[in-house]
């Protein structure tokens, strides 16, 4: 019996979503609410290769699921909403209080509510766009899917900061990563294209798409990763800056006159990374289109390498040795001059380039020679067949 389940990403200015028709594991609509709460929002859906669109006032999370729930009526892909299944949820962070995706209830939800400030950028819009499922749907099964869980196993010396420990034990104050779900698809991914065991694998994952984050993988599960109380920090990012030292902060918020630190914060998230180095974008394809002759633009992109490499690097280091290596997401799927100028920094390990393979091809396939000591992968991230996976999961 087919049954159909909705993924959904809710933004503050956008709500995302695919409806899966399962066992099949076919994507049968998708679309998006784009620059809601804003003006000229618009609705996107496409349904049997059809792309439909319209500028429609939407005000908040509760009318983009309204006006979601009547598309799929009107289009036909449901007769009534009791056809839904499920839907399942990306949050960005689970906090202290989420070690695994879970089956919502009224108890989790309110829990929901006492982690905003944990992903202070993602979480609360995430919340909102579950309570307005609840609210809408009130009878179909919700899952929260989080992006920490796959590293709750972190060996503790890769959780903690060095900072009193009770502020860990009294406020969760420790490091949780992100982009969890993405590293956990490519990296089972990855073993199952290379029929390797993925438990006796040593792997770097690296998602690189707006946000950036590297995963070493060891013994089956997260072994360290770039980000960390929040997905600011790490590597540079699009317009994230990554680490920085915490007292540049209480400098420069003095210099720029600035009292309140979510302003700083602000800055460090959406005004930095590629964008406030190179002045001119946050997008690498526009930096690499202007390096020739911008030298920020150069700049910006030797930072962003720069960056990863040292993370590669430690990793390699941490766990002795890597087997293989993942690019995944926008920039890891579709540059493979990036690709290839993060892979030449550890030609030394034995590391080889099949350019051929790195610079063509589509979906999942190995981007390194037969030679290679390590072997180099470009895998394709699915997160929301992940969230999928989960629901049927806790489901059953």
């Amino acid at each position: 019996m087919e049954r159909k389940v909705l993924v959904v990403n809710s933004g503050s200015s956008t709500l995302k979503f695919k409806l899966f028709a399962l066992p099949a594991e076919k994507v049968i609509v998708k679309g998006m609410v784009d620059r809601l709460g804003l003006d000229h929002s618009v609705f996107v859906i496409t349904y049997q290769g059809v792309k439909h669109s319209q500028e429609v006032p939407v005000e908040s999370h509760v009318q983009a699921v309204k006006i979601l729930i009547q598309q799929l009526l009107d289009l036909k892909v449901i007769n009534d909403v009791q056809e839904l299944s499920g839907v399942g949820h990306r949050v960005v962070s689970g906090g202290p209080y989420f070690d695994d995706s879970t089956l919502l209830d009224n108890d989790s939800l309110k829990e929901l509510s006492q982690i905003d400030e944990y992903a202070p950028l993602h979480n609360p819009a995430e919340r909102k766009g579950i309570e307005a499922f609840a609210q809408m749907l009130p009878d179909v099964p919700q899952v929260a899917v989080f992006d920490t869980t796959f590293h709750k196993k972190l060996p503790k010396m890769n959780q903690v900061y060095s900072i009193p420990k009770e502020y860990d034990e009294k406020f969760g104050a420790r490091r949780y990563g992100a982009h969890g779900t993405s590293h956990d698809y490519v990296s089972h991914k990855a073993a199952e294209f290379l029929q390797v065991p993925y438990e006796q694998e040593k792997m770097i994952s690296l998602h690189m798409g707006s946000g950036v984050s590297i995963t070493a993988i060891k013994d089956g599960h997260s072994f360290d990763t770039s980000m960390g109380f929040t997905p600011i920090a790490g590597v540079t990012m699009s317009s994230r800056a990554g680490d920085i030292d915490i007292s540049l902060v209480a400098f420069l918020m003095e210099k720029l006159q600035i009292n309140d630190i979510h302003t700083m914060i602000d800055i460090l998230n959406n005004d930095s990374g590629l964008k406030g180095i190179s002045g001119i974008s946050p997008d690498m394809r526009d930096l690499i289109a202007a390096k020739d002759t911008n030298p920020n633009a150069k700049l910006a992109i030797d930072v962003f390498i720069n960056r990863i490499i040292k993370y590669v690097g430690s990793y390699i280091a941490e766990m002795q040795g890597v087997d293989i290596m993942i690019f995944t997401a926008g920039m890891g799927e579709n540059n493979p001059a990036i690709r290839q100028a993060i892979m030449d920094n550890f030609s030394f390990l034995g590391i080889e380039v099949d350019h051929e393979a790195n610079e063509n091809g589509k979906g999942i396939r190995k981007i390194t020679t037969d030679n290679s000591k390590i072997t180099g992968l470009v895998v394709p991230t699915d997160e929301e067949l992940m969230i999928v996976h989960e629901f049927e999961r806790l489901v059953k």
